[in-house]
């Protein structure tokens, strides 16, 4: 089973409440998309920083998720950074691409670049995922 039909096949329900979308996976890149929705924004219509960060630990648990070895029962955030570099309005599609900067044997790191489909960066985000 490729990494994207893993991913598939483990649904996420918070993913889906966001309407995260799988487009890619490999062990050290997985890209998403996130459509901003006027749920997901502040009063000024703008994607809220919550949601971002939510986005983006989405993409670093699944990337620790599908590089897990096999006798880890799960995965979980025990640090995350994000830097806001810029906004989305409503309607704006979001471009999640994460990577690895380390994976040992207990935890792993990833980094998730955050951009509007055109290419402006939205956020950058680091965090820490334990293996259970």
């Amino acid at each position: 089973m490729s990494p994207l039909e893993r991913i598939r096949a483990n649904p996420l329900p918070f993913a889906d409440h966001l309407r995260i979308e799988f487009v890619s996976a490999d062990l050290d890149r997985i890209v998403a998309t996130m459509r901003v929705a006027p749920e997901h924004c502040t009063l000024g219509g703008r994607v809220h920083g919550g949601a971002l960060m939510a986005l983006a630990d989405t993409m670093g648990g699944v990337g620790a998720f599908i590089n897990l070895d096999a006798k880890a029962a799960g995965t979980t955030t025990i640090e995350s950074k994000t830097n806001f570099l810029g906004g989305a309005p409503a309607g704006a599609v979001l471009v999640a691409t994460a990577t690895p900067i380390h994976r040992g044997r207990r935890t792993q790191v990833w980094q998730t670049r955050i951009e509007t489909e055109d290419g402006k960066p939205v956020a950058w985000v680091t965090q820490t995922q334990l293996a259970l």
